[in-house]
């Protein structure tokens, strides 16, 4: 028989939790082992599994002074990578994903981030990507966003694969890994608890939320779909 296909989720925050994306894949038989930062250390690259998934966080990629494990992440994204082991990092994650390789985040983005319900617009070298290439397809997709920080250089040799008018890389691929901007694992209630911690208007943002979640939420069983597909390939290789 084959063997069970396996991931591990790196959470780095108790706030940021896999949410609504562990259901999506745990109904593909994917089994899920969780990491969670401020319990236990970054885990060795032979431990994880057929993949990698890194959570956000509400620390920002430059606070290793507060959060040591930050530069041991950064070096295990390199080691998923070398191993080709397929990598889905979000936000936080994504912005780790491009230091560890070369690119800059800006703290703090005078732009003011995003936060709510936003368009991505699909670059044509998504349409080959073997992770995103069915959402490309449709040329824009609806995603949750909830950021300051902003990923404005990209590392070098990556391939930008999606933009929103105000950030230009909200997705991109180095090797076997992909950072993406946006939250595919985040429901209503998680984007109003985050509100919440912002010090905002949980309600009316829940509510818009709501409002957009066929598309939002189909955003996020379409990815997570496609990331199972890569595992299963994965384990059926080994």
């Amino acid at each position: 028989m084959p063997r069970a296909v396996r991931a591990t989720i790196i959470q780095p925050d108790k706030h940021v939790p896999v949410d609504r994306f562990g259901q999506w894949l745990s109904s593909n038989r994917v089994i899920l082992r969780a990491v969670p930062l401020w319990q236990r250390d970054v885990p060795e690259v032979d431990s994880l599994g057929d993949g990698l998934l890194i959570l956000g966080g509400t620390m920002s990629a430059h606070d290793q002074a507060t959060h040591e494990w930050i530069e041991p992440l950064k070096r295990l994204m390199v080691a998923a990578v070398e191993a080709e082991i397929p990598t889905l990092a979000i936000c936080l994650g994504h912005q780790l994903l491009a230091e560890a390789f070369g690119g800059t985040v800006t703290v703090g983005h005078p732009a003011g981030g995003e936060h709510g319900a936003f368009p991505v617009t699909w670059h044509k070298s998504a349409l080959d990507d073997p992770l995103l290439g069915r959402l490309a397809e449709q040329g824009t997709s609806m995603v949750a966003e909830s950021h300051h920080d902003a990923v404005t250089v990209l590392p070098p040799g990556a391939t930008q694969l999606a933009s929103t008018p105000l950030y230009p890389n909200q997705a991109f691929r180095v090797g076997s890994a992909v950072g993406v901007q946006f939250h595919p694992e985040a429901s209503p209630e998680l984007m109003g608890r985050w509100a919440e911690l912002d010090g905002d208007e949980a309600r009316t943002l829940r509510r818009a939320m709501h409002a957009q979640d066929t598309e939002v939420s189909r955003t996020g069983r379409l990815l997570a779909q496609a990331f199972c597909g890569q595992l299963r390939e994965r384990s059926l290789a080994a």
